[in-house]
């Protein structure tokens, strides 16, 4: 894996107030990736980047090294060949603790997760541990979705919800903000998931240790550019991975470092 052309000093903003590394997880993502930045960094001119590509074909991750380059708050993490969301998604958190953030946000790279929400969520921050960018509180929606893609949608949330006992109406979006000390607790070679399952198990996870939700309204609306990577074999092993998820839950398998007690009885 090569990391960001910018040095390891400037890891660290000089900027009061929580350090925020915003993730973008990218394949074939070229056409995105320039206006997302700007767009990030025109409501979180303070946050750092990381974008995580998966050897993307079209270039996206040979355009993200020449923005590190000029842009100091800029970090590439690259894969080798398309390993999917999932795993990058760890990936973007283990870089975000391993360097020592206070928080990590994670977006989708297709503006269906557009930036201008940012400072909403990392206001919720402020009395919570996890803050979800939510399609389903008031004043959240989805923009152009047939009656199918709604149903499923709301199938596989009432699912999580409903066997991982989630406190959150949107447990399937990925835009998220997460502090990292808590997440820091997790032993995350116990993580099932290597899928879109993550993100279930994520919220799994953080439930169990006793972290604080809340639910921030966003639109959701169909990426501007490019093709949409979900399947509906990935749907199949979600539903899987949720059902040993809830199965775990009741035998209260250890969550935590073996250094770390277990959530002082939440199960």
């Amino acid at each position: 894996m090569n990391t960001a052309a910018s040095s390891e000093s400037a890891s660290l903003s000089s900027e009061p107030g929580p350090q925020l590394l915003v993730s973008i997880c990218t394949y074939n993502e070229r056409e995105n990736l320039p206006p997302l930045v700007e767009s990030i960094h025109e409501h979180a001119p303070d946050a750092h980047i990381l974008v995580v590509d998966d050897g993307s074909p079209d270039g996206t991750g040979e355009l993200a090294d020449q923005l590190a380059e000029s842009d100091p708050r800029f970090r590439v993490l690259h894969r080798a060949g398309k390993q999917g969301l999932g795993t990058a998604i760890l990936a973007a958190v283990n870089y975000a603790i391993e360097h020592h953030y206070d928080q990590w946000l994670n977006l989708d790279a297709d503006f269906s997760h557009h930036p201008k929400y940012i400072p909403a969520i990392r206001a919720a921050m402020g009395h919570a541990d996890v803050v979800i960018g939510s399609r389903y509180v008031p004043g959240g929606g989805t923009v152009d979705w047939g009656f199918k893609r709604r149903a499923m949608s709301w199938a596989i949330n009432t699912y999580a919800r409903t066997l991982l006992r989630l406190p959150v109406r949107d447990t399937s979006g990925s835009y998220r903000c997460y502090r990292l000390d808590r997440l820091r607790e997790l032993d995350f070679s116990l993580f099932k998931a290597r899928g879109y399952a993550v993100l279930e198990e994520l919220l799994y996870r953080c439930r169990r240790i006793g972290c604080r939700f809340a639910e921030v309204p966003i639109v959701f609306e169909d990426r501007r550019y490019g093709q949409s990577k979900i399947n509906y074999g990935e749907v199949f092993a979600a539903l899987r991975v949720i059902a040993s998820l809830s199965l775990e839950s009741l035998t209260s398998k250890r969550v935590t470092k073996a250094s770390v007690s277990e959530a002082e009885g939440v199960s």
